[in-house]
């Protein structure tokens, strides 16, 4: 009597229903290449009921040419052994639908009643291959931003030595502490970006309203200044956002130093805004207006404006009324 092709003997109970519960697909195939039982597990791995393998060519589940695999299994045949299938190589199987899928399989030659079996355990590395992809794909990903920060980090470097040479040539009593309100600008720049999680861009609504209260202590503390913020999500990358985040900084401590003399009260407003491609930042004050000092050619803190601007392809405007006001606006894809 034959369960499954294989005949049927008090010993083999045990083995049958260790053969149905293998958490593995399992094949048992005899010496002219043909499925003669499968479990379960081999039926979902592969799509095919048991009923349609039984008595079918093994090939009929190989990705491959069958040609080439039928010669490969007759030499298995010649010195059967207990061991991995194509070591070394990667294995595929064929779905009922057609598509592949990626196996491990292990074979063991069987004898009973004279005859010759091969017993196949068929591992599906689907979701090992897929986490294998996903980690090497990330490990990429982490070298391109290691890379990208270290040429980042470079650049910032050259800025921060741009910034001290600029400031060495016109000392001034605050020079050092505009130089350090600088540094943490850029600084600032990219606590966001970390905290972003996309190491990318950055939303200048979020940095603006960080780096406010920080010019705030630091130019405007115990004085009667306000600081009003209109600012919108504008994301940019960290090309754009550093040097706009400069100017920013640079306006409203220019505001906060000059728009208020003799503890005259008032109000710095800060606008950001995206208008389709477009971004545009606007400083305004009701202050006392431009002081020649800093409008003049060659002033330190108009110089970094316009050197800025250039870096943003963008153009810078200035606007006298009841106070002033500062406008830059650029292309975000700067």
């Amino acid at each position: 009597m034959r369960v499954g092709g294989l005949v049927e003997q008090q010993p083999l109970t045990f083995f049958r229903e260790a053969f149905e519960a293998a958490p593995v697909g399992m094949l048992v195939v005899d010496a002219s290449g043909l499925i003669v039982d499968a479990n379960r597990q081999l039926e979902r791995l592969f799509g095919y009921p048991r009923d349609a393998l039984v008595g079918q060519p093994i090939e009929l589940l190989v990705d491959g040419v069958p040609e080439v695999h039928r010669r490969r299994r007759e030499q298995y045949q010649l010195s059967p052994e207990t061991r991995p299938m194509g070591a070394g190589r990667d294995l595929f199987g064929r779905h009922r639908e057609g598509r592949r899928v990626p196996v491990e399989i292990g074979l063991t030659p069987l004898r009973m009643r004279d005859e010759h079996f091969v017993v196949a355990s068929i591992v599906d590395l689907t979701e090992r291959r897929n986490a294998r992809e996903a980690l090497q794909a990330s490990l990429a990903e982490k070298d391109v931003l290691l890379r990208e920060l270290h040429h980042r980090a470079k650049n910032n470097l050259q800025l921060i030595a741009s910034l001290l040479d600029l400031s060495s040539g016109q000392p001034s009593a605050d020079a050092l502490a505009q130089c350090q309100s600088r540094v943490q600008a850029i600084s600032l720049v990219h606590e966001r970006l970390y905290q972003s999680g996309t190491f990318t861009r950055i939303d200048m609504k979020e940095y603006v309203e960080a780096i406010a209260p920080q010019l705030a202590q630091a130019w405007g503390a115990g004085r009667a200044i306000a600081l009003a913020l209109e600012t919108e999500q504008v994301h940019l990358g960290l090309d754009a956002a550093i040097p706009c985040g400069l100017v920013i900084n640079e306006l409203v401590t220019n505001a906060f130093k000059h728009a208020f003399p003799q503890g005259r009260a008032g109000t710095i407003t800060v606008q950001v805004r995206g208008d389709g491609p477009r971004v545009l930042v606007a400083v305004r004050d009701d202050g006392v207006g431009f002081d020649a000092v800093a409008k003049r050619p060659g002033h330190i803190g108009l110089e970094l404006l316009n050197a800025l601007t250039r870096q943003l392809r963008g153009t810078l405007t200035f606007a006298q009324g009841q106070g002033s006001a500062v406008t830059l606006n650029f292309d975000r894809g700067s």
